[in-house]
């Protein structure tokens, strides 16, 4: 399976998913529906970040890297997500990624 492939089936699965969700739980509004999203990401972000010692005053942690990958998931899940709410499929995420990238790395070789 190539990237695109594995990409498209992402896709699938999380509207399969959201399927058997009551969308009333997430909002009718496009614009609500990506900001409780964000809302998740963020949460969710923190999660994983709760699994690194970034707390300097206490005694560190080992980390925890399978439950880190399923916090990257979690992220994951609403990522896609969103960007079913925009309209995007595999390939426009792959070009819009390409494009970012290539700024991101114009950028680096101008000293950002």
């Amino acid at each position: 399976m190539d990237s695109m492939d594995a990409l498209d089936t992402i896709l699938k699965m999380q509207r399969e998913y959201m399927e058997m969700i009551d969308s009333r739980r997430i909002g009718e509004r496009r614009e609500e529906r990506i900001s409780k999203l964000c809302t998740a990401i963020i949460h969710e972000a923190c999660e994983l970040q709760n699994l690194t010692n970034w707390k300097w005053w206490k005694s560190p942690s080992i980390f925890d890297e399978e439950k880190a990958r399923e916090e990257l998931i979690d992220i994951l899940h609403f990522v896609i997500q969103i960007s079913i709410e925009l309209g995007m499929d595999a390939k426009d995420i792959l070009s819009a990624y390409a494009r970012k990238n290539a700024i991101n790395r114009e950028r680096q070789l101008k000293g950002y």
